[in-house]
């Protein structure tokens, strides 16, 4: 499995032949000229992991690409002339790799802030992405992408979800303009499980797991 890291929370991941983008949203740079693409899975509505108005220029260069999303993202998109499956928790698909779909809604922010659909991605029975969740799916991830800071959360979050899933691998996103980027990616490395390595993708190179 290859990984890179386009910003933010956006993912190139490559696995088995195809090649799957996730949450393309508006703190991602250089998603548009990307090509190949098997699938688009966006996790929810929420600027950050959606950029709906990019995602013309994205179809263009990648028209066979299925997009797939939450309930609440297939507005905006349909709005934009694009067409995206739906899926919900429960859900199996298959993009070139088995891809299940876990979660249901939004972390929640404020009890007076209305919640939103959120689903998350179990790629390849390998790649676990949540969104803006701590969902456990209940099955052993091998690569695991962790969020590092957001209103819906706190770092003893974090670190208490990567421990209850122990993965091989932790990949630090949700970190796009956090001063404490560097201090939370030290935590990671200090409190992670025993059998985990914390990868930081630098937005360049790709890594392979």
């Amino acid at each position: 499995m290859r990984l890179r890291k386009l910003g933010h929370c956006c993912l190139l991941l490559e696995e088995a032949g195809s090649r799957l983008l996730v949450d393309p949203g508006c703190f991602s740079a250089g998603f548009e000229g990307l090509t190949g693409l098997d699938g688009v899975l966006i996790t929810h509505i929420h600027e950050d992991h959606l950029d709906a108005g990019r995602m013309g220029a994205l179809l263009e260069r990648n028209p066979d690409a299925r997009v797939v999303c939450d309930e609440a993202s297939a507005g905006p998109l349909a709005e934009r002339g694009v067409t995206a499956q739906v899926v919900h928790a429960g859900d199996q698909l298959d993009l070139g790799v088995p891809i299940a779909v876990y979660g249901r809604e939004h972390a929640v922010i404020h009890p007076d802030l209305p919640s939103v659909p959120n689903v998350g991605y179990l790629v390849a029975n390998r790649f676990f992405y949540a969104g803006d969740a701590f969902t456990v799916p209940g099955i052993p991830v091998e690569v695991l992408a962790v969020p590092v800071g957001a209103p819906w959360m706190r770092m003893s979050e974090a670190v208490d979800w990567l421990r209850t899933l122990r993965p091989r691998v932790a990949v630090p996103v949700h970190d796009y303009g956090n001063v404490f980027a560097e201090m939370a990616y030290h935590l990671f490395e200090r409190l992670t499980p025993s059998g985990t390595t914390v990868t930081v993708l630098d937005g360049q190179a790709p890594a392979e797991f």
